[in-house]
């Protein structure tokens, strides 16, 4: 189950200093926010995505029955490339997320995962390697991808905003 809806982001910069940069008008660079959610890991989850680009905000989000908080984290992120693969937006974007597990998974780990053959250092398989995989596919086509880690609960408003899309699209 996943739900988009389009609403229009009037461009003003709040006081808060958790706040990524406002995109400014005619700015091509697009800003994708992730969260995760599950009632009991494993349980039933939900995601949610914020992405704007070009003064334009999109809210997406889903759930599963039957998954991890993780699975959930990374399926955020996985949604939002998608959305940018199948809607052809190029040129340079920022995907935050409060999850270490996905930026440093992305950023730091998968790298090796892969030279041996999806094992860990510990020489176990990498957990949640279908999701893994998936990513890769999608951020590898795009070259220009900054990663960024955000504080939870923190007070972020982009943050705040796809906590509550992902709790509200748990599935019960």
């Amino acid at each position: 189950m996943s739900l988009f809806s389009w609403f229009d982001h009037g461009g003003n910069r709040p006081s808060s200093p958790h706040h990524l940069p406002t995109v400014a008008p005619g700015d091509s660079h697009l800003w994708i926010f992730t969260d995760g959610a599950c009632s009991g890991n494993p349980g039933p989850g939900g995601w949610g995505v914020l992405i704007r680009y070009n003064q334009q905000v999109l809210e997406l989000s889903g759930g599963e029955k039957h998954t991890t908080n993780n699975r959930m984290e990374m399926l955020a992120v996985i949604c939002a490339l998608e959305w940018v693969q199948n809607n052809r937006v190029q040129g340079p974007m920022t995907i935050a997320s409060d999850s270490q597990y996905v930026i440093k998974g992305i950023t730091q780990w998968i790298d090796g995962w892969m030279r041996n053959g999806w094992k860990t250092s510990a020489k176990k398989p990498v957990e949640n390697q279908d999701l893994w995989q998936r990513l890769w596919d999608l951020s590898k086509n795009h070259s220009a991808i900054t990663w960024q880690w955000v504080r939870g609960h923190n007070g972020h408003p982009e943050n705040e905003r796809v906590d509550v899309l992902a709790r509200m699209a748990v599935v019960r």
